[in-house]
């Protein structure tokens, strides 16, 4: 018997007229939302415009909806085209279903379709929006939760998770509280938030370091929380689909970590946009702020040049050294005379 646990929400849709408001739906774009404002403050602090996360979001969101859902249904199968399924079900992602790695994947080609075409680069972008991804996909969990899914195994634990009979899987008719495996990964990726805005101001890493470190929590977590579930799902040598992925992502995100590190390639970018415009760089090193007196590179020259007063003089000699040259040839003359 269980003295405390946490209940779950009665109602997952709310009727507003014609149109249903559906918590998953909500808890996902609120996610988005969240994602946005942090990449776009982080954006900017690396030398990037204002708004220019946003642009890029309009292509990587719809990409990301698309892979996450294709993810899903292209691992269960069997949810949407088995016998008596009813397959037009694949396409309502309002009843939950999308997977996180097809949304990363197909949502940073997204990505980077819109770096290319406003003039960002996509390693300090991508480094840029890691942590507000991750802190998205704490909020988008709770998602779950609304919708009485993808739960653990049972427990009498305090914390353990209320779910309704019509929710409970096959042989757990009769348990009232399981794992809440949303909660763990909503909390495990928050931390995860926290320790990489903390790695990327303590080590000024760049290059897609950040990226490589976000991959590299988040998997970790999910490795361990995904061994906790207890709906069906595909399995190899006694570990999930999810597992397996997680543990190849893994390695090769603590790989690349490793090798941008070793190679140098993991700093700070000196030049993170141009403007397709006028073709302006935008953005300057930590070096550069730190040492003043340093030389200027041939990019944050032209940039001065736009900026400083005294920048204006170089253009102005030829001008002076022809006024000097008139001067010296009328003391000649006044000589001569």
């Amino acid at each position: 018997m269980t003295f405390a646990s946490i209940p779950s929400p009665s109602q997952s849709v709310w009727e507003l007229g014609p149109f249903p408001l559906r918590a998953y739906a909500l808890c996902i774009i609120l996610g988005v939302v969240a994602a946005i404002w942090v990449g776009d403050r982080r954006f900017q602090a690396r030398g990037g415009k204002s708004g220019a996360v946003a642009d890029v979001a309009v292509w990587a969101i719809p990409f990301g909806l698309v892979g996450a859902r294709l993810y899903h249904v292209i691992t269960n199968p069997e949810l949407y085209f088995a016998e008596g399924r009813e397959p037009i079900r694949a396409l309502y992602v309002w009843e939950g279903g999308l997977g996180i790695w097809g949304a990363i994947a197909l949502g940073a080609v997204g990505a980077y379709i819109g770096c290319r075409r406003h003039g960002i680069k996509f390693a300090p972008f991508a480094d840029a929006l890691a942590p507000g991804v991750l802190l998205g996909q704490a909020i988008g969990r709770w998602g779950n939760w609304f919708n009485q899914e993808l739960f653990g195994g049972p427990t009498d634990s305090p914390w353990g998770l209320e779910i309704d009979a019509a929710h409970r899987p096959v042989g757990y008719e009769q348990v009232e509280t399981f794992h809440p495996t949303f909660l763990y990964e909503s909390l495990w990726s928050l931390a995860g938030f926290f320790v990489l805005i903390w790695a990327d101001r303590r080590f000024k890493l760049g290059g897609g370091r950040v990226v490589a470190l976000y991959v590299a929590i988040y998997t970790a977590g999910r490795f361990w929380i995904e061994g906790l579930r207890i709906d069906t799902a595909h399995e190899l040598l006694g570990l999930r689909l999810n597992q397996w992925t997680s543990l190849v992502l893994f390695v090769a995100a603590v790989a690349l970590f490793v090798w941008l590190t070793r190679t140098g390639r993991g700093t700070r970018e000196t030049v993170v946009q141009v403007d397709p415009d006028d073709a302006s760089p935008t953005g300057t090193t930590d070096a550069d702020a730190a040492d003043p007196g340093a030389p200027a590179s041939s990019t944050d020259t032209a940039t001065e040049r736009d900026t400083d007063g005294d920048a204006g003089t170089e253009a102005d000699a030829p001008a002076a050294d022809e006024a000097e040259a008139r001067h010296a040839s009328d003391d000649a003359d006044g000589s001569r005379s």
